[in-house]
């Protein structure tokens, strides 16, 4: 069993992505060929905003995005520690100083109603982050943004592209959106990608600027940039599994839904599912579940070879590059969750069978670990 399974969907797409491949190398327009202006034509249109401009990861998207709303040195970026690094890194790289604000404890999202206590005069952007492939309560969020100056919303949604918000799609419910397409992303590339979603016209003719390191004309820089455009065999690659994506976000949902009903009606108490909001759905870049003896029960998984991954052991304002640039102290929530949340094999071609073995083996590892705790207790009585 893989933890997301790559093989099976490059299988299933190989005629066009092939076809697609060959005519980028027919034409020979290996940086901003057609491909690049096509893919963005189509992302923009599925999310609904105005502009959609590729860059070259996920990353590069946050970095361009606070790099076109002018942040920099004194500047504060208010986010989350419960998010891969590169949230964080791109604040601390211009300059700026990220403001952590802790996490609701059953989706590990942004706690909105922690933010506004932390917004000063030098609040400059709130950079939530969609996790495991749900979006945080952007309408909570853009409200206290609004009546604090407008402060810039960016959503980093590297996880949930295609996930919706009261209706309205991730990437497409704040200021700005940022997507990866990373391979294991719900749409992922070859290599790296992503782009950037804004219905902002000065952002976005900002951010296509600095992706081409900050020139609107050739050898003519009105601004710093950066080299950050997505080649274009990647987004041949984004076209050719675009076809597929909608079944796939359906599959993952079932997916997700067919886990939660099996670890309900397995009822096993020191195991949950993250919780998905009623007002939300989830594309579940990662099928996350929130163990309080994670060690055990990853290890009853890896004995029955099954894989499995943290989504993430370590807060950003805990690691020892952070130290020094943290906003906030006392992000307790994020230090429990980075202690039990344990993501289990996922993906849209994942079998019922492979699904039922994780199961099996959870309830088997939960049953083993509780056994040898009753154990313990009634040694020591």
């Amino acid at each position: 069993m893989q933890f997301i399974d790559l093989t099976v969907q490059q299988d299933a797409i190989r005629e066009r992505l092939e076809a697609r491949i060959a005519a980028v190398l027919r034409h020979g327009q290996y940086i901003m060929g057609p491909e690049v202006a096509e893919l963005e034509d189509v992302l923009r249109d599925y999310v609904g905003v105005r502009h959609c401009i590729t860059v070259s990861s996920g990353t590069e998207a946050l970095l361009i995005s606070l790099m076109a709303l002018g942040i920099g040195p004194g500047d504060e970026v208010i986010t989350t520690p419960f998010t891969f690094i590169a949230t964080a890194e791109v604040i601390v790289l211009l300059g700026a100083t990220p403001v952590f604000v802790d996490v609701e404890p059953d989706t590990g999202l942004i706690d909105a109603e922690l933010i506004e206590a932390r917004i000063t005069p030098r609040t400059k952007a709130i950079m939530p982050v969609s996790l495991y492939g749900q979006v945080p309560d952007m309408d909570r969020i853009n409200e206290i943004a609004a009546r604090h100056g407008n402060i810039p919303v960016i959503e980093d949604a590297a996880q949930s592209f295609g996930a919706t918000y009261h209706g309205r799609r991730s990437c497409g419910v704040s200021t700005i959106g940022c997507t990866s397409f990373f391979p294991s992303k719900p749409l992922g590339c070859y290599g790296d990608g992503g782009a950037i979603f804004t219905n902002n016209d000065a952002i976005a003719e900002a951010s296509r600027a600095i992706r081409v390191h900050g020139q609107k004309k050739r050898y003519v820089h009105e601004m710093i940039g950066v080299g950050g455009r997505m080649d274009t065999l990647q987004c041949a690659i984004v076209l050719a599994k675009w076809p597929r994506f909608a079944w796939e976000v359906e599959s993952r949902q079932e997916i997700g839904r067919r886990y939660s009903k099996l670890l309900a009606a397995a009822a096993i108490p020191s195991i949950k599912p993250v919780e998905v909001r009623a007002s939300r759905t989830s594309v579940f870049a990662q099928y996350t579940v929130i163990a309080e003896d994670r060690e055990a029960v990853r290890a009853a998984l890896q004995a029955a070879d099954i894989p499995t991954a943290v989504h993430y052991p370590v807060p950003v304002n805990s690691q020892p590059g952070y130290r020094a640039v943290r906003g906030t102290a006392g992000t307790p929530i994020a230090e429990r969750l980075a202690q039990q949340v344990l993501s289990l094999p996922m993906g849209p071609d994942l079998g019922g069978l492979d699904q039922d073995k994780v199961m099996a083996t959870l309830v088997a590892g939960s049953s083993v670990n509780a056994n040898a705790k009753s154990v313990i207790v009634r040694k020591a009585a």
